[in-house]
């Protein structure tokens, strides 16, 4: 039998130094001497014969790409260390999930109350960013799954589509426009706009209005969805917005009319993603069944942003 060429030791030396972002920080994480992570770490990239950390001088480590690449594989191995080792781990699963921040309102709260329900004894430990840092966190195996759009998200990671969310309009109470059954993008757009201004988002509304030969004039930009919705129903413009948020009032109280829009709309693609290379466990298996059956039973799936 081969022995083992790199230890559990040597391993989290290396993911205490891409969480802490240096090799002194992994030493106080560790309570060990900055010099032996530093040897730990070499000893593990001459074993692979390339580096796991690009080194910056004054602003500490980043992992290069193939370090990425490792980490979530080390921290794969890390917890099925840690599940053969100790008796009452199967007692204390948890799952790590992402959510990305204009969908997790909606829709992570219930999914995790549902999910555990259903499996009482697995804790869900909610993580919620941007696409790009999701991206990062599921290469590196920060987190084992995540609740995002499918929007220009690389290849690394495999995509399982849950729902197609069509995109509707909000006008302000008393907008000439809001007692109609539903109206084309460009008569809402006749309007100035208030857009989602976050990575991707920002790109997949304007791309709906350029679709139709629509160059929108913007009023105001903003990341928070209900800050968009309070700016609508104060007239300061018309929104766009893809996630299911039914009420008909802002958070000020002032009201705002959710207004379907007709013609051809690409959707936006709820999904789950988690990293192509790292074998899936049954913890997530068992979660993206049962976000499957949660979306299969809704009889109108929601939308978002």
């Amino acid at each position: 039998m081969k022995a083992i060429p790199v230890s559990l030791r040597q391993i989290d030396y290396v993911i205490a130094t891409a969480d802490g972002g240096s090799t002194a920080a992994a030493a106080r994480i560790l309570n060990v001497s900055q010099p032996s992570v530093s040897l730990a770490i070499a000893k593990v990239e001459e074993h692979f014969g390339r580096p796991l950390f690009a080194r910056t001088a004054g602003q500490g480590v980043v992992p290069t790409h193939y370090g990425r690449q490792k980490l979530g594989e080390f921290r794969r191995l890390r917890a099925d260390a840690e599940g053969v080792l100790h008796a009452d781990i199967a007692d204390k699963a948890i799952l790590n999930l992402g959510v990305f921040s204009t969908l997790g309102p909606r829709y992570a709260p219930k999914l995790v109350r549902g999910f555990q329900d259903e499996a009482p004894s697995i804790q869900v430990r909610l993580h919620e960013a941007n696409l790009e840092t999701l991206t990062g966190w599921l290469e590196t195996g920060q987190i084992d799954v995540a609740l995002i759009y499918d929007l220009g998200l690389p290849s690394s990671l495999k995509i399982t589509p849950v729902a197609d969310i069509r995109p509707y309009g909000l006008l302000p109470g008393g907008h000439p426009l809001a007692g109609r059954k539903a109206i084309s993008i460009a008569e809402l757009l006749q309007d100035p706009l208030i857009l989602v201004n976050l990575p991707h988002s920002r790109g997949y509304f304007l791309s709906l209005a350029q679709m139709h030969g629509i160059s929108p004039r913007i009023a105001h930009e903003t990341a928070s969805i209900e800050m968009l919705r309070s700016m609508v129903a104060n007239g300061l413009g018309v929104g766009l917005l893809a996630t299911d948020i039914p009420h008909d009032t802002a958070y000020d109280q002032q009201p705002i009319v959710r207004m379907p829009l007709t013609g051809k709309l690409a959707p936006h693609r709820i999904a789950l993603a988690r990293p192509e290379r790292l074998r899936s466990s049954s913890l997530v298996d068992q979660f993206h069944a049962y976000v499957h059956r949660s979306f299969a039973a809704e009889s109108a799936p929601s939308q978002e942003r």
